[in-house]
């Protein structure tokens, strides 16, 4: 790999950090060799992009001090990508090691009940379980019901019909009669709207897409015909105290659970899945005013003019011109970054939570994003895109006595986690997935692996991109039909780290075609191991 100089002199300054922890005690004392099995801890949260971390040496004002002392005493994944970049195919090949192809959940489009072609394989979860394990989940599962099923705060409900139903935390309802109990009918201050998220008030931000259109403006059908409302259009601050957020609220409840899972006589397995720092981008006090807007460093990408991307309409650009004006951008990434150093706190309080019950040195914790975050790179908003901001995500795996403290540079997708969770956790794995474990590459015995990445999309065929090979920083994204009117993209991230030229574009095509069929030839056979049924369309598709 030849990764860009930013990355090369973030990975220069993790490794010195992470030799000069490596003798100290992470989160504990160093765990002996024991007969007990071990637990596992996973903190995900949705939409924050790789870099949106203090150790990640991008933003040197963002604040994470539990996350970053985590990564110094984790295996730190510096090149870690999603399988999709959207949440619940992503979270899908998180928990059962599958392609989305392979899986079935191709889109956010989810029923809470196994009835549209979802996978019969289980979950890591429900292997565990399956093996002796206890598991509790909360937060955002965003997958069909049957994944739950193994989770012992969710309980079992036959539907009329026949269908099976696990009722939990999937939504906002039971934080909602929270807030309800706690404040009533929280009144509006002029020029406030409602989020029907968090089901309130709030003040937006210039940014918003209703800014200045006066106290809680309701979108007329005109507006509706031109873009619906959606969730990412609410920016601004909420008028509670930070000690209700959501996020406060989902990871109590994870505190609470590892608690219980602590006393249940059985090894665990406990998840946190917070809601942010997705949209809609609200913030409480004090972490809505942490960061100045005024203050944040705009994307050199924010004006790109697109003319050559297969993206040039995605995501809404071309009627919310907001994204990608200089002004305005910064409030979104102001209160973005103050719902991750919220979140952070949070961590931080799970974490100590783990060692007041005497678990930290028996149990594996993995920290991880479902994908990312646009923040105006490319004057876009949300995910959906092989661009990096969208594509890759943080990810650190931390095992006191058994992980060495490293950084690793080379490639690797959250679709390897299922079988490194069962290969740590010691649980045999007998079914039929695409994940490959990664213990050997943290161990070092594994010197192959990660020298490319490949991610896909099938959200709506192939009217977009639906494959992205990266190899070496070259990056190339392409349909997997022969007929698609989408324009193949390749972009050399070494020269060009903002993703701004397509190097397959009509001027400059001739002169990188080889390298495209590189990239090509490394994807069909990425394609014929894991989902064959594309690779004549890939194969054959012009370049």
């Amino acid at each position: 790999m030849n990764p860009n100089s930013f990355d090369m002199k973030r990975s220069l300054l993790l490794s010195t950090a992470a030799i000069g922890t490596a003798v100290l005690p992470a989160f504990g004392k160093v765990a002996k060799t024991e007969t007990k099995r071990p637990n596992l801890l996973i903190i995900m949260t949705d939409q924050q992009r790789f870099d949106a971390l203090g150790i990640a040496g991008k933003y040197p004002f963002l604040k994470t001090p539990n996350i970053d002392k985590l990564a110094r005493n984790s295996a730190y994944f510096t090149h870690a990508y999603t399988q999709c970049a959207v949440s619940a195919p992503a979270r899908a090949t998180i928990l059962t090691g599958m392609t989305v192809n392979n899986h079935g959940q191709r889109n956010n489009d989810v029923k809470y009940k196994d009835s549209f072609g979802f996978t019969k394989n289980l979950s890591f979860d429900q292997m565990l379980c399956k093996n002796g394990y206890y598991a509790e989940f909360h937060g955002k599962l965003h997958n069909p019901s049957r994944i739950a099923s193994c989770y012992a705060n969710f309980t079992r409900q036959d539907g009329p019909n026949g269908e099976i139903e696990y009722a939990g935390e999937m939504n906002f309802k039971e934080y909602h009669k929270y807030i309800k109990d706690l404040y009533g009918d929280i009144p509006f201050n002029e020029g406030d709207l409602y989020d029907n998220t968090y089901g309130m008030p709030y003040t937006p931000d210039p940014i918003d897409r209703f800014y200045g259109r006066g106290t809680n403006y309701k979108i007329s059908e005109a507006e509706k015909k031109i873009r619906p409302l959606t969730q990412p259009d609410a920016h601004g601050k909420l008028p509670i105290s930070a000690e209700h957020s959501y996020t406060a609220f989902q990871a109590r409840k994870a505190i609470e659970a590892l608690k219980r899972a602590g006393n249940s006589g059985k090894p665990f397995s406990v998840t946190c899945s917070f809601h942010f720092p997705h949209s809609p981008i609200l913030a409480t006090e004090p972490y809505y005013s942490m960061y100045n807007p005024a203050d944040m460093p705009i994307p050199a990408s924010i004006n790109d003019d697109m003319k050559d991307s297969p993206y040039l309409k995605e995501n809404g650009r071309l009627v919310l011109p907001q994204y990608a004006d200089p002004s305005k951008i910064g409030y979104m990434m102001s209160c973005y970054f103050g719902l991750v150093t919220e979140i952070d706190k949070w961590v931080g309080e799970i974490l100590k939570t783990l060692d007041e019950i005497g678990e930290t040195d028996n149990t594996m914790v993995i920290f991880m994003s479902d994908h990312g975050e646009m923040l105006g790179s490319h004057g876009m908003r949300e995910k959906n895109v092989f661009f990096e901001e969208s594509a890759r995500i943080p990810l650190m795996i931390s095992f006191p006595g058994r992980i060495k403290p490293t950084v690793i540079d080379k490639y690797v997708s959250n679709i390897d986690l299922y079988a490194t969770i069962l290969d740590y956790m010691g649980v045999k794995d007998t079914q039929k997935t695409d994940s490959e474990s990664l213990r050997g590459m943290i161990e070092g015995t594994d010197k192959k692996k990660g020298e490319y990445i490949v991610t896909e999309w099938n959200f709506r065929g192939p009217g977009e991109p639906n494959y992205m090979i990266m190899k070496d920083n070259w990056k190339l994204y392409i349909p997997y039909t022969v007929d698609s009117k989408v324009k193949n993209a390749m972009h050399n991230l070494n020269e060009d780290p903002s993703e701004m030229v397509n190097l397959l574009s009509p001027e400059n095509h001739d002169k990188n075609v080889a390298k495209a069929e590189e990239l090509r030839a490394e994807l069909v056979k990425w394609l014929k191991k894991h989902n064959p049924e594309f690779v004549a369309g890939v194969a054959a598709r012009q370049l």
